[in-house]
């Protein structure tokens, strides 16, 4: 290793970079949860009318349409993704994006679990996006908007057909919150409370537009379906799932988080303003980035780089990331920023919408500090 360098004078106020779960809210202490229903069944008038404020405020932030119905699922996103694809695909044939690694879960699920006959995997390397251009109008489609392990996101959604006869399925777990969605091209959209609201795990989001509800209403899947995934009773929409009585038991402290992060977000302007912190973040780490000979950034495309799970790879083979990662965390300026497993190696960043600005900015001179100390020479 080089001569130990002097260190940034300013560290990040909050060092916490884990892309979920992710930094919680500016200001955010134990006492925001002091309200929590604790002991109280969830079943009870108080504990569901707080279930149902996680929902009507969900609502509100996302500008999510009023026909479409928005529940509280088991199981976090990958529990909300499931209940969509066991219960509403099999009448038509299925393409499955994906171009990281829970996109090619799903791909795993509808190729290997689900016994359906006519499932086309649509693939691409990490850095890249399949070509859109192939999906067909009147196949389901199955895909992540934002590549949480990749840092690719698709750019918008002109490639998914108005007059679409199929549905599509987005998993949105990192977009959600950052992005503004088109819900008009979107018939279900899920995400987790831990990503860009900075919430805890355990519950996640399920949002079904009119034609998915018409398709739950019209069609029985010839599989069995686990209780948790069951969306219908004797043949009708289980209204209750959509007004807060939900299929398990959830932690109602869990739940008094999602609420703070949703009032924090109307406190400071709603979905446009989480939208521009955000891409704020992106913006800092692309100006630093585009100034350095040894990193670049892991999805080929601008256009393509997500503003929430910011993926970064080290071109200069003398340094290895993980050296990079364990250093900044042995002084405290970054957490987990590693790479995804799955993904090259790398940083990943987390620049969501519960990241201050002026943190991401002072992240960057302690990337270069650890890239000097760790280089060899």
């Amino acid at each position: 290793m080089s001569t130990e360098r002097p260190r940034p004078e300013r560290r990040p106020g909050n060092p916490c970079f884990s892309s979920g779960p992710c930094a919680k809210r500016p200001g955010w202490s134990l006492e925001s949860l002091a309200g929590a229903m604790m002991g109280r069944s969830h079943r009870g008038a108080a504990a569901e009318g707080r279930l149902r404020e996680v929902i009507e405020r969900s609502r509100a932030v996302l500008g999510v349409p009023a026909d479409h119905r928005v529940a509280v699922v088991p199981a976090s996103d990958t529990g909300a993704v499931e209940m969509a694809l066991w219960s509403l695909l099999g009448p038509r044939g299925v393409d499955v994006l994906a171009w990281e690694s829970f996109g090619r879960g799903w791909v795993t699920d509808l190729t290997r679990q689900l016994p359906l006959s006519d499932v086309r995997p649509l693939v691409a390397d990490y850095g890249e996006l399949p070509d859109l251009r192939q999906v067909d109008g009147d196949r389901d489609v199955v895909f992540t908007w934002n590549g949480t392990t990749s840092g690719v996101r698709v750019p918008d959604a002109d490639w998914i057909a108005p007059n679409r006869r199929g549905l599509t399925i987005c998993d949105a777990t990192s977009a959600a919150f950052a992005i503004d969605l088109p819900w008009e091209k979107l018939d279900v959209v899920t995400w987790s409370w831990q990503k860009v609201m900075g919430g805890e795990a355990a519950h996640g989001m399920l949002v079904l537009g009119p034609r998915a509800v018409e398709r739950l209403l019209s069609y029985t899947p010839p599989w069995p379906l686990p209780k948790l995934f069951r969306m219908t009773a004797g043949g009708a929409l289980d209204e209750g799932l959509f007004e807060g009585r939900t299929i398990n038991t959830p932690s109602m402290l869990c739940v008094e988080d999602a609420i703070d992060g949703l009032l924090w977000a109307e406190s400071i302007g709603g979905l446009p303003e989480m939208v521009r912190r955000s891409r704020a973040n992106l913006a800092v780490l692309e100006a630093w980035a585009e100034a350095r000979d040894w990193i670049d950034f892991l999805a080929s495309r601008p256009r393509t780089r997500s503003s929430t799970s910011i993926c970064l790879r080290v071109v200069d083979g003398a340094c290895r990331a993980r050296d990079l990662v364990r250093m900044l965390e042995r002084e405290g300026a970054a957490y987990d920023i590693g790479s995804y497993r799955a993904a090259p190696p790398g940083l990943r960043i987390w620049g969501g919408s519960t990241v201050e600005t002026s943190d991401m900015e002072a992240l960057t001179p302690w990337l270069d500090w650890a890239f000097e100390e760790v280089r060899p020479g």
